[in-house]
């Protein structure tokens, strides 16, 4: 009765989300508690990220708020006959019942991992345990006709994604953050045809948010594996339920589990992968996740939780669209996310984390010359990257072009003239030379090289349409929206290359703290000069310049903060340990007032000069 009363439409279902997220409110500070009392506590050590010794067993707090009301609410009348069925077409118990068994099991083997630190193998078994269970209840991601093999998937998908959470319990906030995101998109996903599941989805949200309080930096109770666990393994069974829901489109059931799951697929993904290009276990913890390593870039802590929390809020949101689009307009939302996420995911592995070679398996015999090549060899990455970039623009250009009810009949056309709009685009840009260039060093004169490029590309796709096709059921405007889509795209791709490395510059840059006296062409090339040679350990904080026009504007984002009347209030200010000299003109007068106070104010002086120096032929050695 109670049950049937909860899920009736129309139930201010914030009821749920308040009776979880008050009793985590209230469990948590009281666990810490305990934490304290019996030295339940995680010290500091060197694969780690946190600083100071923190309160465990979170995770005790996250289990019982969801546990007690599931226990109340879960239908357990469907397991066993579930599990004794031997019909693959038998569905499976409700949702609450399964999350309350297979979350009681994980929390128990995390409870005793917290407490004496059992193996990491020990400990996966147990998952394989718990997710078999699962599937041997009915609960499958019907993601491939053969049972076998779609029984293997999920059981691939629910370890995975329960790990997933486990790894990315590594920042304070991070996990329970990433986790309250999720369980909420699920809970939209849910919302309408699923009351049953949407109720698991509110609960899990707000015991996640209530702990979140406490968790967010700086924490003061971290969860343990007691939490994680269950927090990986909820969302993962959510995931296998929405799978089976989200119908709109033959793409949904396989893109949206994992698109609101992205934040710590990707990071799992990203670091599993170059750990075992590194020789290094990825069961063994580390400071190489995809928070740490926004944090070496120049991320504060909370800004690196906060930017994977929109990670994971734009992911979430784009499967929300793609749950509702039909399978020609899902490719709008999938393939933009994925070359963004996939281009982060090349900027954040470019970091080298670790003393020895980030790479090593590459220099063993593991792998074939060919694929060192393709691994190092950059340009081939491009072209793989403009490969997605020419489809999706065409297809784009089609999908703007025409109304729902027309781009059916307009598909098939793309679909036969994408082959030689491909193979145009690519002569064209090869032809003009995008691919001789070097991305990082992007400038004016590259821009209007690839502008050429698009175009002549574009120009040479309507010469090959209209000679294969006599371009009949070609629209004009196809090619104009074509044109813009593709010059917008490989610009804004190899954009973001310069723009990444050099934003990382800027914030990796460490030593003392310098003013660049002269906002001046020199200033420029000195700055360039100190972005571009960290061996020289010095940071730049901004420039002086005599003349009063030039002061409030920037230089490259560097600003231009007075003149040397008021040298004292910016080096006061700034809390710089010298001043760089960028001009070569001989002002005496002005270079010795320079000296005297920087001589005075303990400053050590640098002057910027550019020499070409003549080599003497005559005693080159044969």
């Amino acid at each position: 009765m109670f049950r049937e009363w909860l899920t009736t439409p129309g139930y201010p279902w914030y009821i749920f989300f308040l009776g979880t997220f008050v009793s985590s409110l209230l469990l948590t500070p009281f666990v810490r508690f305990l934490a304290f009392r019996y030295g339940w506590i995680a010290h500091p050590v060197k694969d780690r990220w946190h600083q100071k010794p923190t309160a465990l067993m979170g995770g005790v707090a996250i289990y019982l708020s969801i546990a007690i009301p599931l226990a109340a609410l879960a239908d357990f009348s469907g397991v066993l006959p579930a599990i004794k069925s031997t019909s693959y077409l038998t569905s499976p118990p409700s949702l609450d019942a399964a999350i309350l068994i297979g979350a009681t099991m994980l929390f128990l083997l995390g409870l005793i991992d917290d407490l004496i630190q059992i193996k990491p193998y020990t400990k996966l078994v147990g998952q394989i345990l718990t997710a078999s269970l699962m599937t041997l209840m009915g609960f499958r991601l019907h993601w491939c006709e053969s049972m076998t093999l779609d029984t293997l998937i999920t059981l691939i998908w629910i370890v995975g994604v329960t790990n997933a959470f486990n790894l990315i319990d590594n920042m304070d906030g991070l996990c329970a953050g990433v986790a309250v995101i999720a369980a909420g998109y699920f809970f939209l996903l849910f919302s309408g045809h699923d009351p049953d599941a949407a109720i698991v989805a509110i609960l899990a949200a707000g015991a996640f948010a209530g702990f979140l309080v406490y968790n967010f930096n700086p924490a003061s109770i971290f969860m343990g594996d007691c939490g994680s666990l269950v927090i990986g393994f909820t969302l993962a069974m959510m995931a296998v339920q929405i799978a089976g829901d989200v119908t709109a489109n033959a793409v949904s059931p396989y893109t949206v589990p994992v698109m609101v799951l992205m934040a710590p697929i990707l990071d799992t993904t990203l670091v599993t992968f170059i750990r075992f290009l590194s020789g290094r276990k990825a069961s063994i913890g580390g400071r190489d996740h995809t928070s740490h390593r926004l944090v070496l870039i120049g991320f504060g802590e909370k800004g690196a939780v906060l930017f994977l929390y929109g990670v994971g809020a734009v992911s979430g949101l784009s499967a929300m669209f793609v749950s509702r689009s039909d399978a020609l307009t899902s490719p709008v939302f999938i393939i933009p996310l994925a070359v963004a996420l996939l281009l982060m995911a090349v900027y954040l592995a470019q970091l080298r984390i670790y003393p020895e070679k980030e790479f090593s398996r590459l220099r063993g015999k593991l792998y074939t010359p060919v694929l060192i090549e393709l691994t190092y060899k950059r340009q081939i990455v491009l072209i793989i990257l403009d490969f997605g970039l020419i489809a999706f623009a065409y297809y784009l250009s089609y999908r703007l072009r025409f109304d729902a009810e027309d781009f059916p009949y307009y598909f098939t056309i793309f679909l036969n003239s994408l082959p030689a709009v491909i193979a145009c685009k690519f002569v064209a840009f090869y032809t003009i030379g995008i691919y001789r260039g070097f991305w990082r060093y992007l400038s004016s004169s590259d821009v209007f090289v690839f502008l050429k490029a698009s175009f002549f590309g574009s120009l040479l796709s309507v010469v090959m349409v209209t000679f294969i096709y006599r371009f009949e059921d070609f629209s004009k405007g196809i090619f104009l929206i074509d044109w813009l889509l593709t010059t917008g795209l490989l610009l804004g791709a190899r954009g973001s290359f310069r723009m990444s490395l050099d934003a990382m510059r800027r914030k990796t840059l460490i030593g003392e703290n310098v003013l660049i006296y002269g906002a001046g062409r020199g200033g420029e090339i000195l700055l360039r000069e100190l972005l571009n040679n960290k061996r020289r350990e010095i940071k730049p904080v901004g420039f002086i310049d005599d003349n009063p026009v030039k002061t409030g504007k920037k230089i490259q984002g560097y600003p231009i903060l007075g003149g040397f009347r008021n040298i004292d209030e910016i080096t006061a200010k700034t809390q710089v340990s010298g001043l760089l000299i960028s001009f070569h003109k001989d002002d005496n007068g002005r270079i010795d007032d320079i000296k005297r106070y920087c001589k005075t104010r303990g400053l050590f002086l640098k002057r910027f000069a550019i020499n070409l120096t003549d080599v003497d032929l005559e005693n080159t050695r044969n």
